[in-house]
């Protein structure tokens, strides 16, 4: 048996135990095949072997910025790119800076 704490704006008014599981599950479905999908499959985060724990992080942060940066160039209708990967490939730091600087 596993048990999980959550915390929610959410009352149980509003929904039964059902539907919060169903709310839960797909919070955390959406997490990881989005996020953490893109940083381990696009990024290669999981293969990644550095060993300095301050170097993790920042490639971790990096990785999160670059995700970033295309959801809102997505959101926008900036980009024409159909995934983070080819998005990725077209940046250049001239292309990149613009975007950073706002």
């Amino acid at each position: 048996m596993e048990i999980g704490y959550y915390a929610s704006s959410l009352s149980t008014q509003q929904y039964d135990a059902q539907a919060l599981l169903k709310l839960i599950r797909g919070h955390w479905s959406a997490i990881e095949n989005g996020t953490h999908y893109r940083r381990d499959v696009t990024f290669g985060e999981d293969a990644c072997r550095t060993a300095n724990r301050n170097g993790a992080a920042i490639l971790a942060s990096l990785r999160n910025l670059a995700n970033g940066i295309y959801e809102l160039q997505k959101e926008r209708k900036k980009t024409t790119a159909d995934s983070l990967r080819s998005w990725c490939q077209q940046q250049t730091f001239s292309t990149l800076w613009p975007l950073l600087n706002r």
